[in-house]
């Protein structure tokens, strides 16, 4: 944030997100800063939710070293010496820790993280953090191979990541399909010649019509799109194009009122240009937009069927048809859903979406559940995504 543009070029190469000119209103910042809530929130690390004695806690899979079972009590035991205690069966957690290759059970009561795995001996597996892990006897020859493989594969990884690299320096600075939508052929020239001078291979459309038949037809890494076309206008075609592509679309327009900007990003555009934008600078925001879309290799738009939850932009849509959900609503959707067939209760849930553990929250829970099966079960005939489990709590059922 600065009062000068004359550094928003420089921002932009070295990867910042977005770049504001001071005074900056409200209607400016707060999109933005909720855009910037959704994306951090899908970068938040994976791992298991877990209901302990100190109440809802977050287990994740990077930093579990190992997990052992003694009298129907569960240990994980952390990388950084932290221990947490749960009542349960070590079976309770088999299946969502043994579908991910650093996991391996090397006893009935033992499961142990590959990656931490310092030596191997006749009876034991040795940790970095000097922890023996018993090995069954009759898996002695299992473990050996999986962590064999475990290093191959890390190994070859590896390799692969270094090439890429290499790859990627000697490659010219763009060498990305760019979809350039603008009825002007004047202005289609001049932004055409910025991007093939860049190394960028681009289609060219002159309405929402083409661009949605070139969209069908070929892939492409980003959408520049002008706002005022034949037809339908830009911000309608911007909706129509992220429903049958996921990548970034940028409008590039002559429209600078920051109420028809606002509208852009409402409809799904990532950023907004301006036509009197210097060439290094639209440059400069066009490849870090690439980059950033192209490095998240995150997920924003997961489907359940006929319903579809899209992170990035928080809406909700049934059929195709846009199901209305209040921000809490949507959230315990959204955090339901990645435990699906799992039951929380709804103080569990509350510490999801929350992040705390309020004392009315299993309240608050409940009567935005209500709300939320009433317009599931209205826009879903013939499916209900979420069922109550009597006297546990409520389970999403894909």
């Amino acid at each position: 944030m600065s009062s000068s543009p004359e550094f928003a070029v420089e921002s932009y190469s070295v990867g910042a997100y977005y770049y504001l000119l001071k005074p900056v209103d409200a209607d400016s910042l707060c999109p933005l800063l909720d855009n910037m809530e959704s994306r951090l929130f899908l970068r938040k690390e994976q791992g298991l939710v877990l209901k302990s004695r100190k109440g809802v806690i977050r287990v994740s899979f990077t930093r579990l070293e190992f997990a052992e079972v003694i009298n129907k009590t569960v240990f994980f035991h952390m990388a950084d010496s932290e221990v947490c205690e749960v009542t349960a069966a070590l079976a309770d957690f088999e299946e969502k820790l043994l579908v991910r290759p650093e996991f391996f059970k090397t006893h009935r009561s033992y499961l142990v993280n590959l990656n931490y795995v310092q030596a191997i001996g006749a009876n034991c597996v040795v940790t970095k953090n000097g922890h023996d892990i018993p090995v069954s006897r009759h898996r002695r020859n299992e473990v050996q191979d999986a962590y064999m493989r475990f290093l191959n594969k890390a190994e070859s990884v590896i390799l692969r990541e270094e090439k890429q690299t290499k790859d990627d320096s000697e490659r010219s600075e763009g060498e990305w399909r760019i979809l350039l939508v603008d009825d002007d052929t004047a202005e289609r020239a001049y932004w055409a010649e910025i991007l093939q001078a860049h190394g960028c291979i681009v289609q060219l459309a002159e309405n929402g019509g083409e661009a949605l038949k070139l969209a069908e037809e070929e892939s492409c890494n980003c959408v520049l799109l002008d706002v005022m076309i034949p037809g339908e206008d830009g911000f309608a075609i911007c909706e129509r194009l992220r429903k049958i592509m996921d990548v970034p679309i940028i409008f590039l327009s002559c429209v600078t009122e920051p109420d028809r900007q606002l509208e852009g990003f409402a409809a799904g555009g990532i950023d907004y240009i301006t036509k009197d934008t210097p060439p290094e600078f639209f440059w400069a925001k066009v490849k870090t937009r690439i980059r950033l879309s192209a490095a998240g290799g995150i997920r924003t738009k997961i489907h359940y069927g006929p319903l579809l939850l899209d992170l990035e932009e928080r809406r909700t849509k049934m059929d195709g048809k846009e199901l209305f959900l209040t921000p809490d609503e949507f959230d315990i959707l959204w955090r339901l859903s990645e435990h699906a067939g799992c039951v929380l209760t709804p103080e569990e849930i509350a510490a999801l979406v929350y992040g705390s553990w309020p004392g009315a929250g299993g309240e608050k829970v409940q009567v935005h559940m209500s709300r939320l099966r009433r317009k599931l079960d209205k826009a879903g005939e013939g499916h209900r995504y979420i069922e109550t489990v009597w006297g546990q709590g409520y389970r999403f059922v894909p």
